[in-house]
Parts: structure tokens; sequence; C-alpha cells
């Protein structure tokens, strides 16, 4: 995976309201109106927060009338767990050497 992409998708998870969402999103798809609802922001902070994590592919969207319904993505969290769990598998193996760090 490219750092761009996983710049993108870390992002998703660096802001309280794309957090909250997420969390409300666990039990379920949601439609944009009970978003809303639960979180008293208004629509055009709703489209940006859901645009960021649609991008990243943590949040997958669907079109049903005239609103969208939200769903998290399988893959987009099993993308973002494998990188945490390559990094940790990885720690420690190899370390810096250099004289300054001792």
């Amino acid at each position: 995976m490219d750092n761009k992409k996983v710049a993108s998708m870390f992002k998703a998870f660096c802001d309280e309201n794309r957090l909250q969402i997420l969390q409300l999103l666990q039990s379920g798809e949601k439609c944009a109106c009970r978003l809303l609802e639960e979180m008293q922001i208004t629509q055009p902070t709703l489209s940006h927060h859901m645009k960021i994590l649609c991008d990243a592919g943590i949040v997958i969207g669907r079109k049903e009338g005239k609103w969208m319904h939200y769903s998290i993505s399988e893959k987009g969290v099993e993308c973002a767990a494998d990188y945490l769990g390559q990094l940790v598998k990885n720690t420690g193996k190899g370390g810096d050497n250099c004289e300054s760090c001792r």
C-alpha cells in the first residue's frame, strides 16, 4: 500500500466527528438523514466528513432516492488493520544502530 493511500486512510480516523460517524455505523447502514439527526450537524458538514471517509475506503455510500445511505466497508477496515498489524509485527527488527542514538 502506498503512503498516500495510507495517509488518506488514517486521516479519516483523525477527527472526533468522523469517529462518531463510525460509531453510529457500527450497528449497520444508516441514512444521511439519520446521521444528521444523531449528530446535530449541518448537511454540508456531514458531506465533508463522508467524503473523507468514503475517499479513504473506510465507508461506502449508496444513493436511494434523494438520500445517501452509508455503511462501514469491511475491506477498508481490514486494510487499516492489516497496515497496523504489519507495523506491530515488524517493530524492533533490525533497529537503528547509529552512534548518535546511543
